[in-house]
């Protein structure tokens, strides 16, 4: 059974609705066993052990990742244990154009993730076609998780 892991940070709910699409999305999948899991729950083994991963984040202040949880957890992983790992990014914001998802897949990309879209961003909460393409993404994620 393929092993996928939905990481987040969340600080209004918005962005955990979307996680918990993500993961619904995933699920459907036969053969996929997902875990929903709090960024500050989540630890390196968690991406180590996963065949796919969602990371999950608004954009805070200037565009950037959330500071004292989900920046300092991104910083840990290293090129060696993300080369050709399916990954997937979401998240909400509320200001701004989306340059801290451009800015993150970049830096994915230069681990050596295999993103299986484009960065996923809602404007503030997520609405039903919102909801539904965070569930898209996820089936996304199961089905590159199946490739060898």
């Amino acid at each position: 059974m393929k092993k996928l892991a939905v990481i987040y940070w969340s600080g209004t709910g918005n962005t955990e609705q979307m996680a918990v699409a993500v993961a619904d999305g995933a699920k459907n999948n036969d053969g996929v066993s997902v875990e929903l899991i709090a960024v500050n729950n989540a630890s390196k083994n968690t991406v180590l052990e996963a065949d796919a991963i969602a990371l999950g984040c608004p954009s805070m202040g200037d565009e950037v990742l959330e500071e004292t949880e989900m920046e300092p957890f991104v910083t840990t992983l290293q090129a060696a244990e993300l080369t050709g790992k399916p990954l997937a990014l979401f998240g909400s914001y509320g200001w701004g154009d989306g340059q801290w998802m451009r800015d993150w897949e970049e830096r994915m990309k230069g681990l050596g993730a295999q993103l299986v879209a484009g960065g996923l961003v809602v404007q503030e909460s997520p609405d039903e076609q919102g909801l539904s393409l965070c569930k898209e993404l996820g089936v996304k994620l199961a089905q590159a998780s199946g490739k060898e």
